[in-house]
């Protein structure tokens, strides 16, 4: 049995909407991950875990360190499930999802990661919070 299949890793935090306090937890993420994970794996997981942070602090709060994010990360049983939400007003994600992003986009590409990386995405109808679920094999 492989070290994925038997160990699990829970984080949750509520966390000034900086992209220092993002990157901090991304850190916390990737030191409790990799282990468990390994090199193939953990480039998507982590790739995910920051795209999510990054969008929440950025597009969400407008990096407002009044304003939170709150996110739970769960690896259990050969998947990752990353819920965040934030303070922000939201987007419509429904007009996001149909788009794909060109390569002069300024914006947009964080979908596309998501639609490539991600096997299930969920926002909520406000689009200020999403669920995702990554599973490995």
């Amino acid at each position: 049995m492989n070290q994925l299949a038997s160990a699990d890793c829970e984080m949750r935090r509520a966390l000034p909407a900086t992209l220092q306090a993002a990157e901090e937890f991304f850190m916390d993420f990737r030191r409790r991950s990799q282990v468990l994970l390994g090199c193939v794996n953990s480039f998507a997981a982590e790739l995910l875990v920051r795209e999510a942070l990054t969008n929440a602090v950025v597009h969400g709060c407008r990096a407002d360190p009044n304003k939170q994010i709150r996110c739970s990360l769960r690896l259990k049983r050969r998947r990752l499930l990353i819920a965040v939400e934030d303070d922000g007003d939201g987007f419509d994600w429904r007009a996001a999802w149909s788009h794909a992003a060109e390569l002069t986009d300024c914006s947009g590409r964080g979908i596309e990661i998501l639609r490539k990386y991600a096997n299930r995405v969920r926002y909520n109808g406000r689009g200020n919070a999403v669920a995702i679920v990554k599973r490995f094999s």
